[in-house]
């Protein structure tokens, strides 16, 4: 018969579970530190021991890491995805820049679409409050705080689609957009006008959303990276002018 006897799981092997599925869900993130080892293991019911034991099998298998007198860390695996040689061509290559976002609306307007049927409603309400805090930043004169709020708007969608490979990969490609590797998010809001069509993109993709329609949702989605392309494509062209303009106006006044 193909039984086994039953074995008793030891609580290291518990703990380490646990932790493996809040880092696989996005709930611990990369670089977050873990409470204090007395704390932890008072929240999980397990002794310190147990504890070690599961930090020692999670840094193992480079899930955690350690730092002297800092503490334990959910380690940094995101980005490790491309290598530094690849990280490289795409920021020295426009043609990277818009095939990123053609992928980003692809996915995106998946996830959004998938955001709006699967969410929970405190899916849900993460997304709005995180729209209210970007409306409430429109109304500062620097762009700093909506800039980053719009990176954790869109991240809020893609963890209300609960799909852990769509969350991970673009978890990734949203940290190199952060390091700039693809463009610099401010300069889209450094235009009054265009900050306040970006806005009226995320009220509607937010409104979809919080209405459960999916076609409206990946629409909106669809909608607004349509626009993020134009405006990036403006703005390398009005750069490229102006640098031919500049080389003009030397050679007259060189004459």
């Amino acid at each position: 018969m193909p039984f086994l006897k039953v074995q008793p799981e030891k609580l290291s092997s518990s703990v380490v579970r646990q932790i493996e599925q809040l880092i696989l869900r996005g709930i611990l993130r990369p670089g977050e530190r873990l409470p204090p080892e007395r704390d932890l293991a008072e929240r999980l019911g397990v002794s310190r021991p147990s504890l070690r034991d599961a930090i020692a099998e999670l840094s193992d298998h480079g899930l955690l890491t350690s730092r002297a007198g800092s503490g334990v860390f959910v380690a940094e695996v995101l980005g490790s995805a491309f290598s530094p040689a690849l990280i490289q061509l795409f920021a020295s290559h426009d043609e990277a820049v818009f095939d990123y976002i053609a992928f980003r609306r692809d996915m995106e307007a998946l996830t959004a679409e998938r955001a709006a049927r699967f969410g929970s409603d405190t899916d849900l309400k993460v997304v709005d409050t995180i729209y209210r805090k970007m409306e409430a930043a429109h109304q500062k004169r620097d762009p700093t705080d909506e800039a980053e709020l719009d990176a954790q708007f869109h991240m809020a969608i893609i963890e209300a689609s609960h799909n852990v490979i769509m969350l991970h990969m673009m978890r990734s490609m949203f940290d190199l957009l952060r390091q700039g590797v693809f463009y610099n998010r401010q300069m889209l809001f450094k235009n009054r006008l265009t900050r306040d069509h970006l806005l009226d993109q995320h009220r509607t993709m937010n409104a979809a959303v919080q209405a459960r329609d999916p076609a409206a949702a990946r629409a909106a989605v669809e909608a607004h990276l349509d626009y993020v392309i134009q405006s990036l494509q403006d703005q390398l062209r009005a750069e490229r002018n102006e640098a031919i303009a500049r080389q003009r106006f030397e050679h007259e006044q060189s004459r």
